[in-house]
């Protein structure tokens, strides 16, 4: 009998205007919360980031279909995709609809929160013209054609995210009866730690870099998100009291990892966090799965 474990990380990385919403106007707004006292905190969606995970898992796509036409139809899963062949499904779960009945369904055995911005969003705006082309064009043509003007909000901050992995499920599909051998769940899961080692994210003509500056996980009894809502950074330094109470209520077998001299206590991380490179954490984290897989 497999013993029940999971795996959460939670993950401090920068980032510039990294997801955007609906556009009013000629002004594209950055997708945004408010927090009760007003301020409000730009994020990065968690469909945003499974998009950019999955497309740089380099595992084969899942197959799609089409149900019902123009604009009512619906863009699904193929019906005979499996968790066997996708580890996309595997990780991210599916719904495939079908006529007469409540359809297939598996939830998803990798979660992930939103990227929240830890640092208030203070209304920066870029104001964006196509003067080079204009340019070209009037000199092609010979008139004065113009060009218009468009703004786009910006902002650059520290984002946070956690990621928890239900080991004892990947691999694993109720609806097919599929049960993937044990060799197999390790391989996808610590090929999904190594994508999120050098996440990234392309958008507007940028490649925005989303590995992690910081990290904090491990593999434990509990599938809980435990350090996601206290990580923090505070005037470019992270909380570590918080931390370090957390893990009073954990196994010893947390780790943690920072970017050295990104933080301004970074010498407190690396003493009362223990903190190493980040590359020593997902090297651990990897090494527990493993661990995980082969004992079961």
């Amino acid at each position: 009998m497999m013993n029940k474990k999971g795996l959460t990380a939670t993950i401090i990385f920068m980032a510039e205007s990294a997801n955007y919403g609906e556009s009013l106007g000629n002004i594209a707004n950055l997708k945004k919360m408010t927090r009760g006292n007003g301020s409000q905190y730009t994020y990065i969606s968690r469909q945003a980031l499974r998009y950019n995970i999955v497309e740089q898992l380099d595992e084969p796509l899942a197959k799609l279909s089409q149900d019902g036409d123009n604009s009512k139809a619906v863009i699904q899963f193929d019906k005979n995709a499996s968790v066997t062949d996708f580890p996309e499904l595997d990780f991210f779960g599916y719904l495939k609809t079908a006529k007469e009945s409540s359809g297939l369904k598996r939830s998803a055995k990798v979660r992930l929160s939103n990227a929240i911005a830890l640092e208030p969003y203070l209304g920066d705006t870029d104001f964006l013209t196509n003067m080079g082309l204009a340019a070209r064009l009037r000199a092609e043509k010979g008139n004065d054609a113009n060009n218009s003007i468009a703004q786009s909000q910006i902002q650059r901050s520290y984002y946070r995210y956690t990621i928890t992995i239900d080991l004892d499920q990947i691999g694993i599909d109720a609806v097919d009866g599929t049960n993937l051998d044990n060799v197999e769940k390790s391989r996808r899961v610590q090929k999904l730690l190594d994508t999120i080692a050098f996440l990234y994210r392309d958008i507007r003509g940028r490649r925005e870099d989303l590995k992690p500056l910081f990290i904090v996980g491990g593999v434990y009894d509990i599938k809980n998100p435990v350090f996601e809502n206290i990580v923090t950074v505070d005037k470019n330094s992270i909380k570590v009291k918080p931390i370090l109470e957390a893990e009073e209520s954990l196994p010893n077998e947390t780790f943690t990892g920072v970017v050295s001299d990104q933080f301004d206590n970074d010498e407190q991380l690396k003493t009362e966090l223990k903190a190493g490179t980040v590359g020593s954490v997902i090297k651990n984290l990897k090494q527990k799965v493993g661990d995980y897989y082969e004992g079961n």
